[in-house]
C-alpha cells in the first residue's frame, strides 16, 4: 500500500480481539479512507470511516470476491478458538475459511494481504534464546489451534508461489491481551463458569510452576499498530512480534504476590484433561502441551523493518488484563462483550 492515501482496506475477524484493535486504529489512520469490517455479526460499534459486513467464513456461499473488490489490502484475522472437542468444525471456519480468503484475494485483483499467523505454527523450540522467522513453522500436530496455523503457513507457501504480483505478510504475534478481550478469553479458556473476579491476587497463595511454562505476550494494540505499519510499508514475508520480559513462575509470581510452586507436567496435565473431559475447562490437555514446547521469538525484523517497538511490557500487559478479568471488562462487539459470572 505503501504511503496511498484514501486507501481501502478489508479486515476479516474485525470485531474480535485483534480485530477491533486494527479497525479502531485504521479509522484513526488519515492515509486510511475507508475500512471494510467483516464479521459474522454485526456489531453497533461504530468507528470512523468503517462499515460492515456480515460474513460466515465457514460459508461456501460467502461472496467474499464482492467484498474485496477494489480493495488495497486484506487484513485475515478471523479466527475461531472453539468447539475444542470437534476440530472438524475450527477447521472449517480457520483452514478451509481462510483458504477461501486467500482465493477471494487473488480473484478480486487485492495488491496485498496480511494474514494473522501466529507463535503457535512455530515447531517446538528453545526457551532460553529466542529464534527469528526462520524456524520451522511445522507447529505441534497434536493441538488444533497449532497444526491450523501451521497448515495455513503451507498453504500461504503456495500462494505465494502462484501470485508473486500479491504482497504478502505473515504476523507470528505472541499472546495477545488487553482490557476488553478479558471477558472473551475467561470464556474461550476458562470456561463460563468461571468468575472473573477470582483472579484476584489475594485468592492465589502460591502459583504453579510447571516446567517449560516460559511463554511471551504482547498487548493487542502493539501488535495492531504492526499491522498498521505493514500496510504503510512495502514489507513482505513473515515478522514475529512479542514484548518483554518473557512471562515465566517468577514473573507472575512477582505480579500476583503468590509464591511459585513446583508442579510435575503430568500432574497438571492430568489435571487440565481431567477438566476438559469432563468439558468444566475449554482449553485443551493438547494445547498446554503445545505452549510448554513453544520457542521465545526473535522480534529484529519487525523493529528494523517496520520500524515497530512493543509500547507495553509484558508485565504491563498482564496487570491490565488481570485489571479487566476482575471488572467482568468487555466492548460493545458480541466476541468481547463483558461478562462478570458468565
Amino acid at each position: 500500500m505503501g504511503s496511498t492515501t484514501g486507501s481501502r482496506i478489508v479486515v476479516t475477524g474485525a470485531t474480535g480481539n485483534v480485530g477491533t484493535s486494527v479497525v479502531r486504529l485504521l479509522s484513526e489512520d488519515p492515509e486510511v479512507g475507508s475500512v471494510l469490517g467483516l464479521a459474522r455479526r454485526t456489531p453497533e460499534w461504530s468507528p470512523p470511516k468503517t462499515n460492515w459486513s456480515s460474513v460466515d467464513l465457514a460459508s461456501e456461499t460467502a461472496d467474499l470476491v464482492g467484498d474485496f473488490t477494489g480493495a488495497d489490502a486484506v487484513i485475515h484475522l478471523a479466527w475461531a478458538f472453539q468447539p475444542t472437542h470437534d476440530p472438524a468444525v475450527t477447521w472449517r471456519t480457520n483452514v478451509l475459511g481462510s483458504i477461501r480468503v486467500f482465493d477471494a484475494v487473488a480473484a478480486a485483483g487485492v495488491p496485498a494481504l496480511v494474514h494473522a499467523s501466529s507463535v503457535g505454527a512455530y515447531s517446538p523450540g528453545p526457551k532460553e534464546h529466542a529464534v527469528d522467522e526462520s524456524w520451522p513453522t511445522h507447529g505441534w500436530p497434536d493441538a488444533a489451534y497449532c497444526r491450523e496455523k501451521a497448515y495455513l503457513e503451507r498453504a500461504l507457501d503456495t500462494f505465494e508461489r502462484e501470485h508473486p504480483d500479491v504482497r504478502l505478510v505473515r504476523m507470528r504475534p505472541a499472546f495477545l491481551f488487553k482490557r476488553d478481550s478479558a471477558s472473551e478469553q475467561r470464556r474461550i479458556f476458562g470456561g463460563r463458569f468461571l468468575p472473573g473476579p477470582l483472579a484476584r491476587p489475594e485468592l492465589l497463595p502460591f502459583l504453579p510452576d510447571i516446567p517449560g511454562l516460559r511463554v511471551q505476550a504482547l498487548h493487542t494494540d502493539d501488535a495492531a499498530e504492526a499491522y498498521r505499519l505493514a500496510l504503510r510499508s512495502d514489507a513482505h514475508g513473515a515478522f514475529n512480534l512479542a514484548a518483554e520480559p518473557p512471562v515465566d513462575a517468577e514473573m507472575l509470581g512477582d505480579l500476583l504476590g503468590a509464591r511459585p510452586v513446583r508442579l510435575p507436567r503430568t500432574a497438571a496435565r492430568s489435571a487440565i484433561a481431567a477438566a476438559w473431559g469432563l468439558r468444566l475447562l475449554p482449553a485443551s490437555p493438547h494445547l498446554f502441551d503445545a505452549v510448554l514446547r513453544l520457542p521465545l521469538m526473535n522480534c529484529t525484523r519487525a523493529r528494523t523493518e517496520l520500524a515497530w517497538h512493543a509500547q507495553h511490557t509484558a508485565t504491563e500487559v498482564l496487570e491490565e488484563f488481570l485489571q479487566g478479568l476482575q471488572r467482568g471488562e468487555g466492548t460493545d462487539t458480541e466476541p468481547l462483550r463483558g461478562s462478570k459470572v458468565g
